[in-house]
């Protein structure tokens, strides 16, 4: 269990860590710096088809071992209490972030399978979908800043 913990809740612990948080967090910063050249050029290059590839196993590990976590009846970080109402982290425990949690979860999953439909012209025509991408790669960023940021920070209602 103790495992599971360490490749889920694996952070990056230096300044640039307001930036992202975990390495989930940067890949998919780099894949919506990436998104700019396609929308651009009208056509996705292989090495961003890597990236993107890439970015689906940094989503599905942690998504995979937080599933088997949630299935042990373990609770995000910022919504366990570890004693005297605050988290490991020092904060306001926060039973509302672990729904939270998840929700930003799905939707870093619904982005990407959203990307993957835009690339392939299933979803839009490919040129509309490509120019669309830098958007859509936004969103998978910001959420998958959100689902670090939620797993440490209370929200607005803490000890509720």
């Amino acid at each position: 269990m103790e495992f599971l913990r360490l490749i889920h809740g694996y952070q990056i612990n230096s300044p640039v860590a307001l930036l992202f948080p975990t390495p989930y967090a940067l890949a998919t910063l780099v894949l919506f710096v990436w998104s700019v050249a396609p929308a651009i050029k009208g056509r996705v290059g292989p090495g961003f088809m890597v990236w993107l590839r890439l970015t689906w196993v940094l989503t599905l590990l942690p998504g995979v071992t937080g599933l088997l976590l949630a299935l042990g009846g373990a609770k995000v970080p910022s919504a366990t209490d570890v004693g005297k109402g605050v988290t490991k982290y020092g904060f306001p425990a926060d039973p509302s972030r672990d729904w939270e949690h998840w929700m930003y979860a799905g939707f870093c999953l619904l982005s990407l399978y959203v990307i993957e439909l835009m690339i392939r012209e299933k979803l839009t025509p490919q040129r509309l979908g490509l120019r669309l991408l830098p958007v859509a790669t936004l969103f998978l960023y910001g959420c998958a800043y959100m689902v670090g940021r939620v797993a440490v920070f209370p929200g607005s209602t803490p000890g509720t």
